[in-house]
């Protein structure tokens, strides 16, 4: 049975009523991590794992949205919202209602069931999934129309503001605007993107530690903080600087010592994966994945040492799959602190690859990996 006639039963035996289904990907990063809020470039790539979301409308104007995965069932009144999170997973879709609310669009009440294939927690952005999905089925449940990259925009309103996460816009722009078969070049500032693609002989091959360590949230805003600290004082000394995206590793050079020491190799990471990631294009569009995987594992060095957000477990990870016949590249992706590694390996080594690496990983931590094998998926859409 189809996951959309599954997610129809399941929603008319709790409701009633024909709905609509709407599905919208998670996402993993192979390149440019901690650049999107610094207004810099990244290279997402939308995964065939999805929300998705049924919905129909009610006469009221309440929100019951009820959650496969958590078996729980919460309500929203739209006519007195909530003004802040509770630290619940129905943050992030009534946070998506809250603020196209605010943006002065009128939503009608609903009935909505939500399935969730993104693994929670592993930084392959559910988060973002739920929100797009939602938010789509909500507008169009409503009969409104809106743009994408506004509907992207809402959604990291969302996240940023209400649940609390100063997220960029790369997770929601890439769930929005994913191509199957592509890599997605983005420009966070302009919001120009560039499609990549990606070689039929190779697989997107996710590990997920199984961790994620408590201060993963505090220490992603702390990274934040120390970025825009870097952009006040660089901001002084170089002229036209408005991001880290404006700072060149010249300017880094000559004015680094006017930033705390720390400070200093936060945007070394951040100008330095700019570099990679407008490097690694390059590599993609000429077909050489030797170059790409150099570019890959000097993130993860830079993600470890001058950022420092990756951790042990992530660090194995890599070690091991470095190790390995067949794999072009390998490191961390996401936030950090636990979550995934995003591999590039030969599609006929893939069986190998799971094998060797869950059965080492398992070795020297004590714990079993989740190994996704992913295809590059099509962004948001409904689907029946």
């Amino acid at each position: 049975m189809s996951t959309h006639q599954a997610l129809t039963e399941s929603f008319q035996g709790l409701y009633g009523g024909q709905p609509k289904i709407y599905r919208a990907p998670g996402r993993v990063n192979l390149i440019g991590e901690h650049t999107d809020y610094n207004q810099g470039f990244v290279m997402p790539a939308a995964i065939d794992f999805s929300t998705w979301v049924a919905i129909a409308p009610r006469k009221d104007r309440k929100l019951s949205i009820r959650s496969e995965n958590f078996s729980e069932t919460v309500e929203l009144d739209l006519n007195q919202p909530a003004t802040q999170s509770r630290g619940h997973w129905s943050d992030y879709p009534f946070g998506v209602a809250v603020k196209v609310e605010q943006s002065g669009r009128r939503l009608v009440g609903a009935n909505l069931l939500v399935r969730g294939e993104v693994p929670i927690g592993s930084g392959l952005s559910s988060s973002a999934a739920i929100e797009v999905a939602t938010g789509m089925a909500l507008l169009e449940n409503s009969g409104l129309s809106i743009d994408r990259v506004t509907l992207a925009k809402l959604c990291r309103q969302a996240e940023n503001e209400f649940v609390g996460m100063r997220c960029g816009l790369m997770d929601q722009f890439i769930s929005c605007f994913g191509q199957a078969g592509h890599a997605l070049m983005l420009d966070c500032r302009q919001l120009d993107y560039q499609l990549l693609p990606l070689p039929e002989n190779v697989r997107l091959v996710v590990c997920n530690t199984m961790v994620k360590h408590e201060l993963a949230s505090s220490e992603y805003n702390a990274r934040r903080a120390e970025c825009d600290e870097g952009v006040r004082i660089l901001s002084r000394k170089v002229a036209n600087v408005q991001s880290l995206r404006d700072v060149t590793m010249n300017d880094l050079e000559r004015s680094g010592s006017q930033l705390p020491e720390v400070v200093y190799r936060r945007c070394r990471h951040v100008v330095g994966e700019n570099d990679r990631v407008t490097t690694a294009a390059g590599a993609l569009t000429s077909g050489d994945l030797n170059v790409f995987g150099k570019l890959m594992a000097e993130s993860h060095q830079s993600l470890r040492d001058d950022y420092e957000v990756s951790c042990k477990e992530l660090d194995v990870l890599v070690d091991l799959a470095n190790g390995l016949e067949g794999v072009f590249g390998a490191r961390m992706t996401g936030g950090g602190f636990g979550g995934c590694t995003i591999n590039l390996v030969r599609t006929e080594s893939v069986d190998t690859f799971k094998q060797t690496v869950a059965k080492e990983y398992l070795k020297i931590t004590g714990r079993e990996p989740e190994i996704y094998v992913c295809s590059a998926a099509q962004g948001a859409e409904r689907a029946g």
